[in-house]
C-alpha cells in the first residue's frame, strides 16, 4: 500500500479481503499523529500488521509498525506500537510479527471479515452518489 493509500481505509481492507497478513507501506510525505494513528486504525480494523517506512526530517519521518492483537489473552487492552520513530531519527528499525499470535487472534475475535455486511456498504461504491 503506497503513501496516499493509507488515507483511505478501503485500501486496507481490500489487501486483507485478499489474504494480507502484514501491509508495507512505504510513505514519502511529511507524518503526524493523525497520521500515524491511521496506521494503527487500519492494524486494528483489519486484522493486519502494518509497518511504515518514511525517511527522517523533521514532521517527517515517523516510522513505525503496529500488531492487530489489541487485546491479550484476558481481554485487557494492549499497546499493539511494535515499532514507532521519531520524525529526525535516521537508523534502520525492526518490527517483529508475532505470525502465530497474530493468526490466531484473527480466529477468535469478530472484527476484519468475521461480520461484514458487503450489501449494506452499496452506496459506498456507488459512482452516481
Amino acid at each position: 500500500m503506497i503513501c496516499y493509500d493509507r488515507e483511505f481505509p478501503e485500501s486496507a481492507r481490500v489487501l486483507m479481503l485478499k489474504g494480507a497478513e502484514i501491509i508495507l507501506v512505504p510513505n514519502a510525505c511529511d507524518m503526524n499523529s493523525i497520521r500515524i494513528n491511521q496506521l494503527n486504525t487500519r492494524a486494528f480494523e483489519n486484522m493486519v500488521g502494518i509497518a511504515m517506512a518514511n525517511y527522517p526530517g523533521k514532521g517527517w519521518g515517523g516510522s513505525c509498525a503496529f500488531s492487530p492483537v489489541v487485546f491479550d489473552e484476558k481481554g485487557s487492552c494492549k499497546d499493539n506500537t511494535l515499532v514507532k520513530a521519531n520524525d529526525i531519527l535516521e537508523d534502520i528499525l525492526i518490527a517483529e510479527f508475532n505470525m502465530e499470535r497474530l493468526r490466531i487472534y484473527r480466529e477468535q475475535e469478530t472484527w476484519g471479515n468475521a461480520y461484514r455486511k458487503p450489501m449494506a456498504y452499496k452506496d459506498l461504491v456507488n459512482l452516481e452518489a
